[in-house]
């Protein structure tokens, strides 16, 4: 049986604004097992990000975790400080960001940049850590991998230095890997490529991955589970196929229904209505139904519960327990 790579128990981040704090994140569990992919999806400003920031401890200074505990590999890290947190991150656990540009050194190598992390927290030689990079950049299918080493990140493409990434991250060999929109900012082909490669690596080292997106191609894609997050809140979870196929939450059946269907001729793009809210903005009972066609007075009064309706599969939605209940 795998083992459980991370696990994230009733997590409730807030950010600080004119001396208040508001809840991002309200009341977030989830597991991850090894060899497995997790893809978090939801809109812009629904909390996935910070999500991300909260297990690695990079959270910005006017954000704090109010709430919960986060386990990776049987070792509680929340609460730890940030001294303590340097010896797990890039060990234990690795991210990769969005844009690599930002995240690469612009004034060092790459082979530097690679070989920094092998030798402090693998306790590798110079040459030794030399000869691992290398291995894991021709791993992930960089040619002259030799010659790449010697070469300043805007040398190379973005599909180039986002590899250049994943094998940094790669070759520290962490039980989890935390990919946020790692896709986004490549071209399709080379989006392909990437994902192809982290489901290959995932697979070879036994990683647990939590995969950050909004594209609902991607997840068709890669991911085993999936959890939808609306306003901060885990409103639905399941197995992929449960998602795509039986999804029971108004939310992600809007998220699916946004979708262009180009197998169809007329296929129609139906916008979820209303307006996603401000993390400052009040709502009381579900943080949906403001937005929901199904949106009952028990719905603005009384914060739904999630409920296993069938094995992995967890939907929090006033409608969908009372019909479940006939």
């Amino acid at each position: 049986m795998a083992e459980k790579v991370l696990s994230v128990k009733n997590l409730i981040t807030a950010f600080r604004i004119d001396k208040k704090e508001y809840p991002v994140l309200r009341d977030i569990s989830f597991d991850i097992y090894e060899n497995e992919t997790v893809c978090m999806v939801g809109e812009s400003g629904c909390g996935k990000s910070v999500t991300t920031l909260s297990i690695m401890g990079l959270l910005p200074e006017n954000a704090v975790v109010q709430q919960g505990e986060i386990e990776l590999c049987g070792e509680i890290i929340s609460g730890k400080s940030q001294k303590e947190l340097n010896k797990v991150r890039g060990s234990k656990m690795g991210m990769i960001f969005q844009e690599p540009m930002t995240s690469l050194n612009p004034l060092l190598t790459i082979g530097h940049q690679l070989t920094e992390g092998l030798i402090r927290h693998k306790g590798m030689s110079k040459k030794e850590a030399y000869a691992t990079a290398v291995q894991y950049l021709e791993l992930v299918g960089i040619a002259n991998a030799e010659s790449r080493m010697k070469q300043y990140p805007f040398q190379l493409s973005g599909g180039l230095r986002q590899r250049v990434m994943i094998a940094m991250v790669m070759s520290m060999q962490p039980k989890l890997l935390i990919a946020d929109e790692p896709t986004t900012a490549l071209d399709v082909t080379i989006q392909k490529q990437v994902l192809i490669l982290l489901n290959k690596l995932k697979k070879t080292m036994n990683t647990g991955v939590l995969f950050i997106t909004h594209d609902l191609g991607v997840v068709a894609e890669i991911a085993d589970r999936v959890i939808v997050l609306y306003s901060g809140t885990k409103v639905e979870e399941g197995s992929a196929k449960q998602i795509f196929e039986n999804n029971m939450h108004p939310y992600t059946q809007g998220l699916l229904a946004a979708v262009p269907n180009v197998d169809k001729d007329d296929f129609e793009i139906k916008a979820i209505p209303g307006t996603f809210p401000a993390i400052t903005e009040t709502i009381v009972g579900c943080r949906f139904h403001p937005r929901c066609p199904y949106a009952t007075d028990r719905c603005r009064s009384e914060i739904p519960q999630a409920i296993e309706y069938e094995k992995g599969h967890f939907v929090a939605c006033h409608k969908v327990e009372e019909e479940n209940k006939c």
